[in-house]
């Protein structure tokens, strides 16, 4: 026998640009909404019963009328409210979810009516809202690129015939980093929070003597733990973008780490969740 396993439906990149006018200084938000349902929609998928299905057109008209209306600067705040009104207005609903990629952007010097974007790093958020639970957010960021020029090595790995790697005490460290983190509390400071996070994982970064991507992953987690007692975890990525010293001795001069070539592919995978113990 043929069943259908879990599912869910939705609406993805609904862009959002929002203009803030506090009279002359004005902000300027930029997000991409991904918007999921989940329910009992087998009549659907199996008979093409629409009866129960809330057309994804409307769901994305749903964000930009609710966006109108919301005073929310923070992107967890805003898909709170989105997840809230599918299920107050959606009895077939089991479960909504919104993920969001915000683009940032800056006012030019004190110009108030005009912006750079910074980037290409995003900051990112996830809230899901059950009706059987609670609503649940989880915070984070991607493409946050970061270097370091001294103070990594990376030595007393396992060699065998295979190995060419050399083993350095002197290397850059450089990798495009994503992170996602839970919060513990229900009331939670969310914009004063990931700014701790953020400065903690920055700072352990750049003053952190490095034996190995993956002691840095760790003490770069376990600094954004103590900084944040709010959370619970913290998941991050951070891809070992090598920078390899190329070898000048063929035109007669040296170098002591000061030219590099920059390679994205193949590039080392380094992951790991970082939590309070129960």
């Amino acid at each position: 026998m043929i069943v259908l396993g879990e599912n869910r439906y939705g609406k993805s990149r609904v862009r959002l640009m929002k203009v803030e006018r506090n009279g002359e200084f004005h902000e300027v938000y930029e997000w991409d909404v991904a918007v999921w349902l989940k329910g009992d929609f087998s009549s659907c998928f199996e008979n093409g019963d629409n009866s129960s299905i809330l057309p994804t057109d409307t769901m994305k008209n749903t964000v930009y009328s609710l966006a109108r209306k919301s005073t929310s600067t923070a992107i967890e705040d805003f898909a709170k409210e989105v997840v809230s009104y599918f299920i107050a207005n959606n009895p077939q609903v089991d479960e909504a979810g919104v993920h969001i990629k915000a683009n940032s952007w800056k006012h030019i010097g004190d110009h108030p009516t005009a912006f750079v974007r910074s980037g290409p790093a995003v900051e990112i958020a996830t809230v899901t809202y059950s009706r059987k639970a609670s609503i649940s957010i989880t915070s984070g960021f991607e493409n946050l690129s970061i270097l370091k020029t001294t103070n990594s090595e990376f030595a007393g790995y396992i060699k065998g015939h295979l190995t060419t790697l050399k083993e350095t005490s002197d290397r850059l460290l450089g990798t495009q980093a994503e992170a996602e983190w839970k919060y513990a509390a229900s009331q939670v400071d969310l914009v004063g929070s990931r700014r701790k996070i953020m400065e903690a994982l920055l700072n352990t970064f750049a003053a952190h003597h490095s034996l190995s991507v993956q002691q840095t992953l760790f003490a770069m987690g376990k600094a954004a733990l103590e900084a944040a007692p709010e959370i619970s975890e913290i998941r991050l990525s951070m891809p070992n973008k090598h920078c390899n010293l190329v070898d000048l001795s063929a035109f007669g001069q040296d170098n002591p780490n000061y030219i590099f070539v920059p390679t994205d592919e193949p590039h080392g995978s380094i992951e790991a969740c970082v939590r309070r113990s129960n």
